[in-house]
């Protein structure tokens, strides 16, 4: 049987906003849904600039105690030192099975607005495809409109990192824009979210095909839903 692949975006931004403060993707965002995924299905790793994809080292410190994190971070580094260039995916959604967004407030400042991700989660999309977000990698999902000019997540449940979540580590004022916010505009009315910070919660939405994290806690449990999904 033939394996099945998943296209893995990473942000390439790795400032946060005029802070000085560095950012970029978020360990176990990536850690934990590999571990689940890898010994299933193909990764192949991009980002919208290539090459070197900036870790929030941020991340790192807080999961230090987390084993699958800090063996990711020791022996699987040219996952992200070496991606390939989003833009190069453009047309070719057919080699894949799904697409996935891990967060990190990286995916703030560039996939959010980035032209070549927005048209390749159309073409995903259209092509049939899983398209897959956790945490602030849903951000990837604001700025996406299909062909007949509606937005992907309108009136369909959505999640990302709360409000809520975002005020708790003092974030929100260096934020662009606020994830829950443009969610639940674009969504009209859908996002969804955990009744407690931090606590997995997980959407799946559009017959199956639309699958979203809420926080770094969500990762893991969305990455068995895409397996699960991409195995059904």
């Amino acid at each position: 049987m033939t394996t099945k692949s998943v296209l893995v975006v990473l942000s390439s931004h790795g400032q946060l906003g005029s802070t000085g403060r560095k950012t970029g993707w978020y360990l176990p965002e990536f850690a934990h849904p590999y571990y689940v995924l890898a010994p299933h299905f193909k990764l192949t790793i991009a980002s919208p600039q290539g090459g070197h994809a900036p870790l929030d080292p941020g991340s790192a410190e807080a999961f230090k105690n987390d084993q699958e994190c800090t063996e990711f971070l020791q022996t699987k580094s040219a996952l992200w030192e070496n991606t390939e260039k989003l833009s190069t995916f453009l047309g070719r959604a057919g080699e894949f099975d799904a697409i996935f967004y891990p967060g990190g407030h990286g995916p703030m400042f560039d996939v959010a607005v980035d032209q070549d991700s927005i048209a390749l989660i159309r073409e995903f999309w259209e092509s049939g495809k899983i398209v897959s977000t956790v945490c602030h990698g849903s951000a990837a999902l604001i700025n996406v409109k299909l062909s007949d000019g509606s937005y992907l997540v309108a009136d369909t449940p959505v999640t990302g990192f709360a409000n809520s979540e975002e005020d708790e580590i003092n974030f929100s004022q260096y934020m662009p824009f606020m994830l829950e916010t443009e969610l639940n505009k674009v969504s009209g009315g859908k996002y969804e979210k955990a009744h407690t910070n931090w606590v997995s919660h997980v959407t799946v939405a559009k017959e199956g095909r639309l699958l979203t994290g809420q926080n770094p806690g969500s990762a893991r449990d969305l990455a068995k839903v895409i397996q699960q999904t991409l195995n059904a």
